[in-house]
């Protein structure tokens, strides 16, 4: 009774893990190879899959997603022979699960020697130069070959990147100081450029002040030039209109003579003869009685002739003085007095001479 019993619960026990191992359920993005009898059967698909206990051979989960992976990195020498390390990142993804299982061991492996041997072949082609500024050549070179080498394995490269390329200690530090010098470089240029472009907006606003301080000179000097020539002809007109009396006229050219011996740089000028002409008329004019006008009637004769007497001996004495000064020695340093006698002949005399038969 024992026995069967014992008997019973070992088939019970095998048909459980019969209907257990011939059951297989695959995750998804995964797949399974399956070998019946030592030979490749099928793959299984994601899902709830049925297998031959004992006899079909299943094998372990292939991931089919795409996966990166980091390689260490690897010393490579340059077309100019500098030892530069180089770190890379692969992307691949599995795409035939047969094929990575069987044409190929160790598919990582595999992948990255042969990343490795491509990329020496491709970074010693190039300078160091070149090496840090071609990384998307680099790239492409690298994902092409790898992804027609890795097409029979059943792997889709999809992508290669070059992480970082560390070259040796020395060549750090002396492309430090190049890129110094470059910066050092580029502020001279910068600062000289920005020198430069201050002068010329400084030389532009001093030329344009230039030409609006000569257009206001100009345009002040124009209006001083025209209010000095209608001052002159407005005095003009008013001389002429006025019909001055020639008596007036000799009385204001002696009290201009004082004048001429005030300068501090005449050491010569000329005296005409007529001085003493002048001087006769004026003392004539003041000292003989003239008409009343409306303005005067009320003023006396008497007291009119004095004040006349009294500016006249003022006005000759003034011209005595000025003719002394006139005619000082030469030895003193003074101007000197040349008398040759009438040089052109004196308006103020003639249009005295003229006027007087009309006072007679």
């Amino acid at each position: 009774m024992d026995a069967l019993l014992i008997a019973g619960l070992v088939v019970v026990f095998f048909a459980v893990l019969t209907v257990l191992r011939s059951v297989r359920i695959v995750p998804q993005a995964r797949a399974r190879n399956v070998e019946r009898l030592g030979r490749y059967h099928r793959t299984l698909q994601p899902g709830l899959n049925f297998v031959i206990p004992y006899i079909d051979r299943v094998y372990p989960m292939i991931d089919l997603r795409e996966q990166v992976v980091t390689f260490r990195p690897q010393p490579v020498i340059t077309e100019d022979n500098l030892v530069v390390e180089i770190d890379t990142v692969l992307y691949f993804q599995v795409t035939d699960p047969r094929a990575a299982a069987y044409e190929i061991a160790n598919y990582i492996q595999a992948i990255e020697q042969l990343t490795v041997t491509t990329m020496r072949n491709v970074i010693g082609s190039m300078d160091l130069e070149k090496t840090l500024t071609s990384r998307d050549t680099i790239n492409s070179q690298l994902r092409g070959v790898l992804d027609d080498a890795t097409g029979k394995w059943g792997i889709r490269v999809n992508r290669v990147e070059v992480k970082a390329i560390d070259p040796p200690k020395t060549i750090k530090d002396a492309m430090e100081k190049q890129m110094r010098a470059e910066r050092d470089k580029r502020a001279a240029i910068l600062n000289a450029e920005g020198h430069r472009q201050s002068q010329i907006l400084t030389a532009e606003g001093e030329k344009q002040s230039n030409i609006l301080r000569a257009e206001g000179d100009r345009t002040s000097a124009i209006l001083r030039a025209e209010g000095e020539s209608q001052a002159i002809d407005q005095v003009f007109q008013a001389v002429h209109r006025n019909d001055p009396d020639p008596k007036l006229l000799a009385y204001q050219y002696l009290q201009v003579l004082p004048q001429l011996a005030q300068g501090e740089n005449n050491t010569f000028f000329v005296i005409p003869s007529e001085v003493t002409a002048a001087l006769t008329g004026v003392s004539r004019a003041f000292t003989e009685s003239l008409p009343k006008s409306a303005a005067t009637r009320e003023v006396t004769a008497d007291s009119a002739a004095e004040a006349a007497a009294q500016e006249a001996a003022q006005a000759a004495r003034a011209a005595e003085e000025a003719v002394a000064d006139a005619t000082e020695p030469e030895h003193r340093g003074g101007p000197r007095q040349l008398d040759a006698g009438p040089l052109t002949p004196d308006p103020l005399a003639d249009l005295q001479e003229k006027r007087e038969p009309h006072h007679h």
